[in-house]
């Protein structure tokens, strides 16, 4: 067995995990940082750890593909592999943590209003107190329960909110920091109670364009938004409008329809809205690396002896 990795994250800790694993695997293994150099007598290997778009698009050898990032938008497209039956898992479940973290910062950014008060300071001003918002007490909406929203819940509990409420496909969720979940098709009943309404999701036919500009009409006067997961799932036009009319209070977009965000868009520029390049759940934080990693060795593990993978991803939902 081969075992490709393509991947230019890793630590010398991360690459003595991963060839302790394939030894004990018994797998061949080859490290490279791009697809541009991966060598010949690895093209056909079996298994691969990585972003390896074109190697899946044009290999037939390929058995098993093992995603570092969590959303899997461009494998799950027809075409996207050569062999049909190959194996997609993911990494959902170690971007959790440090996505939560950052749900809670821009939230409490936007509510304390400390992204005004530090352009005032800069600029050698000291003004008033103003009015600020809370997490204890508010009303939080959780649009997607997967792993990062749960990890957001079991973090806002901390603040206690006065309702912390999830939303998923199915309205199934064992998270017991929800005080309640409802299905998708029970959205438009939650909206108007979500003082903060953070979204999870990842991209599917049925997330595109979820926040309507219906539905963004039905949130509470006042409220704010955070998107962490797909930009396609916002009319961002329509919020863009909603925050410039005052009926949000604020919002907060890590993710676009288009990325990098065009320097013409309007965004840039949209009052009371905070914008951080797509950096909540990168390979950046040392728990996320290492969780990564961790999780596609334990699969590694269970594949070399036969045994069903832990991470896989189904391809007709797209997550």
């Amino acid at each position: 067995m081969k075992v490709l990795v393509v991947a230019d994250f890793l630590e010398q800790k991360h690459t003595d995990l991963i060839k302790a694993t394939a030894e004990k695997a018994g797998a061949a293994l080859c490290f490279c940082e791009s697809e541009t150099e991966i060598p010949e007598d690895f093209k056909d290997a079996g298994v691969v750890y990585g972003m390896a778009y074109e190697l899946a698009r044009t290999s037939r050898d390929l058995k098993w593909l093992c995603a570092p990032f969590a959303g899997v938008d461009r494998f799950v497209r027809p075409g996207a592999f050569a062999n049909e039956e190959c194996i997609l898992t993911n990494s959902a479940g170690a971007y959790g943590v440090g996505i939560a973290e950052h749900i809670i910062a821009v939230s409490l950014m936007m509510m304390r209003r400390i992204t005004e008060f530090f352009l005032e300071t800069t600029a050698g001003e000291w003004k008033r107190p103003r009015p600020q918002k809370s997490l204890k007490d508010s009303s939080i909406v959780v649009l997607g329960t997967g792993d990062i929203g749960c990890c957001f819940a079991r973090r806002a509990r901390a603040f206690e909110p006065a309702k912390l409420v999830g939303v998923c496909r199915s309205g199934k969720c064992e998270e017991p920091a929800f005080d309640t979940v409802y299905p998708v098709t029970e959205l438009e009943k939650v909206l108007p109670e979500a003082g903060l309404l953070v979204m999870c999701l990842p991209s599917t036919a049925e997330t595109a364009g979820i926040l309507s500009k219906e539905r963004i009409a039905m949130l509470p006067d006042g409220a704010y938004v955070v998107n962490v997961g797909r930009g396609t799932a916002i009319d961002e036009e329509a919020l863009a409008d909603a925050l410039e009319g005052g009926k949000l209070a604020g919002a907060a977009l890590d993710v676009f329809s288009t990325e990098p965000l065009p320097k013409t868009s309007r965004l840039w520029h949209t009052k009371n809205l905070l914008i951080t390049p797509h950096v909540a759940g990168n390979l950046t934080v040392d728990h996320t690396k290492q969780r990564n990693v961790e999780m596609f060795c334990e699969d590694l593990l269970n594949y070399a002896a036969g045994r069903p993978l832990k991470h896989l991803v189904n391809k007709k939902l797209g997550y």
